[in-house]
């Protein structure tokens, strides 16, 4: 074999090594492209998926928003009543045995008193209020006695008050039978339904009973 067919034996071997490599990386970058292409997906479908759980909260905020819609309904008074000074009470029916009065003068609220399963009373400027759980409204003007102390009630009862703590007052509530019922305030004023004699205990130890 002469040096000159050597050569072009050569020649030829490297031009398919050159091919073969050619086409290796041909298939090395088609698949790094087709790697961009999945992550480019991966990453449309997260988007994607992404996209809907907005769409899902949205959802839940309009659930939301129609539970508000139905609480500011039920926000409204089921009726109102004028007071002993010209007030209004406005009455809300929470629950069973759970009722709100709000005592409102000129579209100002003044005070908010709250009956949960049990009477809730006010001492509201010298006007007695007494809120009962089934949502009955008594209130009076004057009558205040300032405890400690032992004082005769409306209805024969008689009540002994005692001062406990800081704002804090304990009244019982004695009738010919003994004690009756008992009061306590803690920080806050409170009311009695005594067999329709209605008695509020204040937080400063002041106590008054009306039927």
């Amino acid at each position: 074999m002469s040096s000159s067919t050597v050569r072009t034996a050569r020649r030829r071997t490297l031009r398919v090594a050159a091919a073969a490599l050619i086409a290796a990386a041909g298939l090395s970058l088609t698949a790094c492209s087709g790697s961009d292409d999945t992550s480019s997906k991966s990453a449309a479908t997260a988007a994607s998926s992404s996209a809907g759980s907005s769409a899902g909260a949205q959802g839940s905020d309009a659930k939301v928003d129609t539970k508000a819609g139905a609480a500011d309904k039920a926000a409204s008074p089921s009726r109102t009543e004028t007071l002993a000074d010209g007030s209004t009470a406005e009455i809300y029916e929470l629950g069973d045995l759970h009722y709100r009065l709000k005592i409102v003068n000129d579209g100002d609220v003044l005070a908010t008193l709250e009956a949960n399963e049990h009477d809730a009373g006010l001492d509201a400027n010298d006007m007695f209020v007494v809120l009962t759980a089934g949502g009955e409204v008594h209130s009076w003007m004057g009558g205040g006695h300032q405890g400690p102390g032992t004082f005769k009630l409306a209805g024969g009862w008689t009540a002994k008050v005692t001062k406990i703590g800081e704002l804090q007052y304990r009244a019982q509530i004695i009738g010919h039978d003994g004690v009756a019922a008992t009061m306590e305030t803690n920080e806050h004023d409170t009311g009695l339904d005594a067999n329709g004699v209605y008695i509020v205990l204040s937080a400063g130890g002041v106590i008054s009973a009306h039927e």
